[in-house]
C-alpha cells in the first residue's frame, strides 16, 4: 500500500481543472493507455502569453491524477517562459511528495507541459534520433537520459521509478545501466577541465545567499513555504525550513533534492545542506 500525503489524496479525490478546453492555444498528449498512463493537457493563453486556463484528462493511478491536477494549478497565471521552468520535482513537492515508485507520474506531467509549450510555439516535439529502450512501456533513450540528468538518478531502480523503463520484463536493465554510466562519464569528463576558483568563506556565504534568493526562495514561497540560512560551516550549509515547508512530509526531499541541488549547481558541488531547528 502506497503512503500518500493528504494533498495527493485531495487532488485525487477532488481533482482540479478536469476536462478539455475548446479551441486551446496549446495541447499535448503523452503516454499511452497500453502502457498504463496517458495524459492530455490543454491550455488557453492571453495576449501576454500568460496561461489563463489549463485542463487535463488522464488515464492512470491516483498519483497520475493528482500530478496532472497539481500541474494545472501550478501553470495557471504563469507566462509561457515561467511555466517552462516547472520541473517534475516541483509537481511532486506541490503535492507534499510522492512515493518513489510513483515519481514517473510527475515526470509525465512535466513532459506534457513541455510538449504543450512546443505545440504553442509551433515546434515539432518529435525526436527521430531517439530509440526505444524499454519496449514494455515505450520509453526512449532520450527520455531516460533527461530523467537521469534532471533528477540526478544513479540506479536502474530509480530510473524505473521516474520513467517506468525497466518495470516490465527487465530485459532493458543493461541498456538503462549503460545510459546511466554514459551520463556520469560525460559529466566527469566535462567537470575535469573546469577548475572553480577557491572561494573565501565570505564569498561562499554571499553566493549561497544570492542563490537562495534567486533560485530557491521563489519556488518555496509559491507553495507557502520559505527557508532561512542559519550558518555555513565549511561545506555544510545549515538551514531552517519555514512556513508550509516546516511541517511538510516531503521537506527532506525538497531540502536534498531541490535546495542542495541548486546550491551545488550555482555555488560548489561539495556543498551539503542540513536542516536545523532554530
Amino acid at each position: 500500500m502506497w503512503e500518500y500525503t493528504d494533498k495527493v489524496k485531495e487532488h485525487f479525490l477532488n481533482p482540479k481543472n478536469v476536462g478539455e478546453i475548446d479551441n486551446p492555444d496549446a495541447v499535448a498528449e503523452v503516454g499511452s493507455i497500453a502502457c498504463g498512463d496517458a495524459l492530455k493537457l490543454t491550455m488557453k493563453l492571453d495576449e501576454n502569453k500568460r496561461i489563463v486556463d489549463a485542463k487535463f484528462k488522464t488515464f492512470g493511478c491516483a498519483s497520475a491524477i493528482a500530478s496532472a491536477s497539481a500541474l494545472t494549478e501550478l501553470v495557471k497565471g504563469k507566462t509561457i517562459e515561467e511555466a517552462e521552468k516547472i520541473t517534475n520535482q516541483e509537481i511532486a513537492d506541490y503535492l507534499g511528495g510522492l512515493p518513489p515508485e510513483k515519481m514517473h507520474c510527475s515526470v509525465l506531467g512535466q513532459e506534457a507541459l513541455e510538449k504543450a509549450i512546443e505545440n504553442y510555439r509551433g515546434v515539432s516535439h518529435k525526436k527521430p534520433e531517439e530509440v526505444i529502450v524499454c519496449a514494455c512501456f515505450g520509453v526512449t533513450d532520450g527520455e531516460i537520459e533527461r530523467a537521469i540528468r534532471q533528477n540526478h538518478l544513479t540506479s536502474v531502480e530509480e530510473v524505473t521509478n521516474y520513467t517506468k523503463a525497466g518495470g516490465g520484463c527487465g530485459n532493458c536493465h543493461d541498456k538503462i545501466q549503460a545510459i546511466i554510466d554514459r551520463v556520469y562519464e560525460t559529466k566527469e569528463r566535462q567537470a575535469q577541465p573546469v577548475e572553480r576558483p577557491k572561494l573565501s568563506n565570505l564569498q561562499k556565504i554571499r553566493m549561497i545567499e544570492e542563490t537562495i534568493e534567486r533560485e530557491i526562495r521563489p519556488s518555496l514561497k509559491h507553495d507557502g513555504g520559505d527557508i532561512e540560512l542559519v550558518d555555513v560551516v565549511g561545506n555544510r550549509v545549515l538551514v531552517a525550513m519555514r512556513g508550509a515547508c516546516a511541517t511538510c512530509q516531503a521537506s527532506q526531499v525538497t531540502m536534498k533534492g531541490f535546495v542542495q541541488g541548486k546550491l551545488q549547481e550555482f555555488v560548489a558541488p561539495e556543498i551539503i545542506v542540513e536542516e536545523v531547528a532554530s
